[in-house]
C-alpha cells in the first residue's frame, strides 16, 4: 500500500483511500480476510485499529503491523466499533486520505472494488457508498437495507412495508469522503457496538447527503467471524436490545420514543430468536443479555442527556 506521495516527475500522486479496520482480540480475522487481497494498485493507506483485549493479542497485533508496515493505532482499552472507527479515521486523515472505507476483519474486497468505492466518493462527496456484501458461498448478505422509524423494526431493503421507512449502510463495508465523514462527525461513540451505522445514515440523509448502494461491487464477508462462529454472542443481544432505544432517543419524537419503549420486550424476543428458539432458550446468558439491554436501553431513552442537541 501507499502513502499518496509526490514522485516529482509527473506531479503529486493522488491522495490515498484510508481503509479503517478495527480489531479486538487476535489478529487472525485480518490475516485472512483484509489481507487477503492485495491493495498497492489503488493506492490505499491501511490503518488498523486495536481495541485491547489481552496483552498477548495486543503483542500479535502489533507483530503483524510492523511486519506489513500498516499503521497501528493501539487504543489503550476496548472502546467499541465506533470509537475505533472515528481513532482510525482520524490517523487516515492526518495521512493524507481523502476518503475513507471502513471494512470488517473478517471482511474482504479486491483493489478493483476499493478503488471503485474510492472513485465514487470523490466524484459524489455527499454520498456514503457501500457495495453489495455476500457471505463466504455467494449469498446475499447486504444489498440495503431499512429501518421503520414508526416501529422500529431493520430489515434489507424491500422488505418492510408502510410510511416512514429510511434506508441506512451497513458499517461492514462503508466508503465516504473525508470531507462529509468530518461533517457528521464520525460515528457516535455512545452506541459502542451496533446500529451506530443505522445512526450514522439517518444523520446523512438529514444532512442533505446520499446513500448509495453499488449492486455490481462486492464484498465478501465472514458473517459471525468477529463473535467467533458461535451464533449471535450476548454481546450482539445485549446492545441490538439497548441501542434500538438510544437511536430512537437521539432522533425520535418523545412520543414516538416511547411507542418504541413499550414494543421493547417484542424486539428483545426478535433478537433472541436470530438463532431460533432453542438456542436462546438453552443459553441463560442470552436470555440475560436481552433483559439488561432492554432496561439499559429504556433508561437511556427515558433520559435527557441521551437526546442528540
Amino acid at each position: 500500500m501507499t502513502g499518496g506521495q509526490d514522485d516529482g516527475a509527473t506531479g503529486p500522486a493522488p491522495a490515498p483511500l484510508g481503509i479503517v479496520v478495527v480489531n479486538y482480540g487476535p489478529p487472525g480475522l485480518l490475516e485472512e480476510h483484509v489481507l487477503r487481497h492485495d491493495l498497492s494498485a489503488v493506492p490505499a493507506v491501511l490503518v488498523v485499529v486495536d481495541n485491547f483485549s489481552t496483552p498477548g493479542h495486543r503483542d500479535d497485533v502489533e507483530r503483524l503491523c510492523r511486519e506489513r508496515g500498516l499503521p497501528l493505532v493501539a487504543l489503550p482499552v476496548n472502546a467499541g466499533f465506533g470509537a475505533g472507527a472515528n481513532a482510525g479515521a482520524a490517523r487516515a486523515v492526518e495521512l493524507g486520505c481523502d476518503a475513507l472505507l471502513f471494512l470488517n476483519p473478517d471482511a474482504a474486497l479486491d483493489a478493483t472494488t476499493a478503488a471503485a468505492l474510492h472513485a465514487e466518493v470523490v466524484a459524489d462527496r455527499r454520498t456514503m457508498v457501500s457495495p453489495r456484501v455476500v457471505h463466504g458461498d455467494g449469498r446475499p448478505w447486504f444489498a440495503g437495507a431499512d429501518v421503520s422509524l414508526r416501529t422500529g423494526r431493520t430489515r434489507r431493503a424491500g422488505v418492510l412495508r408502510g410510511p416512514e421507512l429510511h434506508p441506512w449502510l451497513s458499517g461492514a463495508c462503508l466508503a465516504v469522503s473525508a470531507g462529509l465523514w468530518a461533517e457528521l462527525g464520525g460515528f457516535d461513540e455512545s452506541y459502542f457496538l451496533y446500529w451506530e451505522d443505522v445512526d450514522l445514515s439517518v444523520r446523512c440523509v438529514r444532512g442533505g447527503g446520499r446513500l448509495l448502494v453499488r449492486q455490481d461491487l462486492e464484498a465478501v464477508h465472514a458473517v459471525g467471524g468477529t463473535q467467533g462462529g458461535g451464533g449471535k454472542s450476548p454481546v450482539y443481544v445485549r446492545y441490538n436490545c439497548r441501542n434500538r432505544l438510544l437511536f430512537a432517543r437521539r432522533h425520535l419524537s418523545r412520543a414516538r420514543v416511547l411507542r418504541w419503549v413499550v414494543t421493547s420486550p417484542v424486539h428483545a424476543a426478535e433478537v433472541l430468536r436470530r438463532d431460533g428458539w432453542r438456542r436462546a432458550l438453552r443459553s441463560p446468558r442470552l436470555v440475560r443479555a436481552a433483559v439488561a439491554g432492554t432496561v439499559e436501553g429504556v433508561v437511556l431513552a427515558c433520559s435527557p442527556a441521551a437526546a442528540r442537541p
